[in-house]
Parts: C-alpha cells; sequence; structure tokens
C-alpha cells in the first residue's frame, strides 16, 4: 500500500507541521509513504483552521481520502480564504437557506471570529465530512462534531501523539533557570504557542498578579507570537509586570529547555474549536502538571493527571487558586505530573498511534492490516 501524505511540514511554524513529521516518519517504519503527489492507493490530508492548510483542503475534496481534523471548527478557515459570497453559501450549504442571513453577519463581524462564541458553534464540516473515506479526530469533542454534520461519515477517534527528544540534562535546566534570575523555590508557570484570545492569557496574566499578591513565589514565562495585534496591545502592560518572563517563537531545542524548566503549564482554550492541544500533550509527557479549560475536548484525560478550569465568570478566580495550592504543595504537583506522564506513555505514544492511523488508511484502501500494526482497536 502506498500512502499520498498531505501537511505543512517543518520550517512552517505550526503544531500540525511539527505533528506532521513526527507522524509521516512513524509510518514510514509501516509501509511506503510519499508526500504530496496524486499516485497513492490512499491519501491522508491534515486540515486545520489557517491558510497553510488551503490546498490541502481542496486536495482532500478533489481525491477524497482521510482527512486529519486538527481543528474541528473550520469556520475561521473559510473566513480567511473564501469571498464573502462563497463563505455565505459554504455556510447554506451546511446549514440550510434559513441561515443565508446568519452567515451573512458572521461575514461582516469577523474580526471578532477570534473570541466570539458564535463562530465556534458552526464548524462548517459537512462538505469534507461527507466527502472523506474516513475522518480522524482526536477527542469526543471533534467526533460529535463531524456526527452532527455527517452522520453517515466514519470517523476514528485516535488520541493525539506524544513525541519527544532526549530531555535536556537536569543541569542545563537549573543553569537556565538562574539565568533567568529564579530561585529553587519560585514556582515557574508556563504558557506556550501561538497567542490567540481563546489561550485566555489576559485571564492568565490577572490571575498570576492575583497570586504574587497573596504571598505566592510565583513567575510566569509567556512563550510564543501574538496571532492578533489588539490582544498584544491589551497584554502588554500585564507583560511589563514583576516575574513574566517574555519569549518569542522558540526553535525545538529552546521549546524542550524552557518546558523542562516550569513546573506546571497553563493551557486554557475558550472558546474550543474541537482541537487536543499538542503543546498539552506534550507538558503531560513531560511529567508536568497541566492546567487546561474543562470541556469536551479534554475529556479523555483520567482525573488527577490534569487540572481543569471551568470557563465562566470564575474562571480566575479558580485558576489563580490552583496556583497557589500548586506553588504551595510541590509534592502534589510532582504527583500529578507522574499521572500525566503515565497516561500520555500509554495512550498517546507515537508508535501506538501510528498503527492506528495505518489501521484506518489500510482499511479505507480495502487492504489486510499487516501483522505488525496489529494493536489496540481505533475508538
Amino acid at each position: 500500500m502506498t500512502v499520498g501524505f498531505h501537511s505543512p511540514l517543518p520550517p512552517a511554524r505550526t503544531g500540525v507541521a511539527d505533528y506532521a513529521a513526527a507522524l509521516l516518519a512513524a509510518l514510514r517504519r509501516l509501509g511506503k509513504v510519499t508526500c504530496g503527489g496524486t499516485d497513492a492507493d490512499v491519501h491522508l490530508y491534515h486540515l486545520g483552521n489557517n491558510q497553510l492548510h488551503r490546498r490541502i483542503y481542496q486536495d482532500a475534496l478533489a481525491r477524497p481520502g482521510v482527512a486529519v481534523l486538527h481543528d474541528a471548527v473550520l469556520a475561521h478557515f473559510f473566513l480567511g480564504s473564501l469571498s464573502r459570497e462563497a463563505f455565505v453559501e459554504e455556510f447554506v450549504y451546511d446549514y440550510g437557506e434559513w441561515a443565508r442571513g446568519l452567515a451573512g453577519e458572521l461575514w461582516a463581524g469577523r474580526a471578532r471570529s477570534a473570541q466570539d462564541p458564535r463562530y465556534f458553534r458552526y464548524p462548517m464540516l459537512r462538505r469534507v465530512a461527507q466527502r472523506s473515506r474516513a475522518l480522524v479526530v482526536h477527542n469526543p469533542a471533534a467526533a460529535r462534531m463531524v456526527a452532527e454534520h455527517a452522520p453517515e461519515a466514519r470517523v476514528a477517534e485516535i488520541p493525539h501523539l506524544f513525541s519527544a527528544p532526549e530531555p535536556p540534562p537536569l543541569a542545563a535546566v537549573i543553569r537556565f533557570r538562574e539565568r533567568l534570575g529564579l530561585s529553587a523555590q519560585t514556582f515557574l508557570f508556563g504558557v506556550f504557542g501561538h497567542l490567540r484570545e481563546s489561550k485566555r492569557l489576559l485571564v492568565v496574566l490577572r490571575a498570576c498578579e492575583a497570586v504574587r499578591q497573596a504571598g505566592g513565589d510565583v513567575a510566569l514565562a509567556v512563550a510564543g507570537r501574538f496571532a492578533s495585534t489588539d490582544l498584544a496591545r491589551a497584554a502588554a502592560p500585564w507583560l511589563e509586570g514583576p516575574r513574566i518572563l517574555r519569549f518569542g517563537y522558540l526553535p525545538e531545542d529552546k521549546f524542550w529547555l524552557l518546558a523542562s524548566a516550569v513546573d506546571a503549564c497553563i493551557n486554557l482554550r475558550y472558546p474550543a474549536a474541537g482541537e487536543t492541544s499538542g503543546i498539552t500533550i506534550r507538558l503531560m509527557g513531560l511529567g508536568k502538571p497541566v492546567l487546561v479549560s474543562a470541556s469536551e475536548e479534554t475529556a479523555r484525560f483520567p482525573e488527577g493527571a490534569c487540572l481543569r478550569v471551568d470557563p465562566g465568570p470564575a474562571e480566575a478566580e479558580m485558576l489563580a487558586q490552583y496556583m497557589l495550592w500548586l506553588a504551595g504543595d510541590r509534592e502534589a504537583a510532582r504527583e500529578i505530573g507522574r499521572r500525566a506522564g503515565a497516561h500520555v506513555r500509554e495512550r498517546h505514544s507515537l508508535e501506538a498511534v501510528a498503527r492506528q492511523y495505518w489501521q484506518v488508511l489500510c482499511a479505507c484502501a480495502g487492504l489486510a492490516l499487516p501483522q505488525s500494526c496489529v494493536g489496540p482497536e481505533v475508538a
């Protein structure tokens, strides 16, 4: 069997590119995989909500195969790739003629699409779900969204993969923290990745300040580029505050060094887009406690392997209380990290995930599954 593989790849600065590179190498250990091209028994298309995926989405419709929904909400992708008229028609295709007026309103207000929950209620998945031979998702929220748009679609829920290089030596991590001016007692939280409104950075910054005012010996590392100039302006005064460490885009080696140096990661998502965060999986895989938003997207994480923060009016207060607790009880923080690492090793290992992908690809190509790929059934 030959698999056609379609995805952004490094040096593209996107989590999908890093994910795809790791998966590509693992799949090539199981069979023949070619990047791009049209001559294959089955094609694997990686889809997300930015414009790096425009050609890939078009190819997924033209030559149907297995579509991987890294974001199950594609509305933002269409807002950036279609004209007003085409967006409205695509919206009507998904939701019916009654929605034509709503589609026009959403187009007119698209400047607010990164934070307005209305844009997350309409994933616009029907066309690709109907055309694809199968769809791969990473969590129950995304599976539900596909079923709501195309009940007949074949959906495989495969855990988000974890692939990490050798961790940096402990001595290098200690020296790095010292260069940052952090004592061994300071509890360092980290926020990583593209900084969008949905990552709740302003909430995190307010909570961090509240913890400091309450006497917590904490610091916060904020690593990543802003996706919104408005958010960057709003966050600027907070980022100049004490014990806030600002980093831009980090290459892989620097990312793993900072990830190893933090004591916990904060990775909130609201509104959510049916995505499973690669940052969350990476930090959990390192054995770090991760604070996530309570949602259907994070439902597969076991209780005790992460901390869930409820979106809503009490979000900042709940987050601050968790931060105070972790900073004051390092053994509890380490135990949560140990459980997180055990879960990721069991459910998200690169080899196990690749075998599950190969099962789906073989089934869609109508071929028998090689003995080397026999493993847990795909959900």
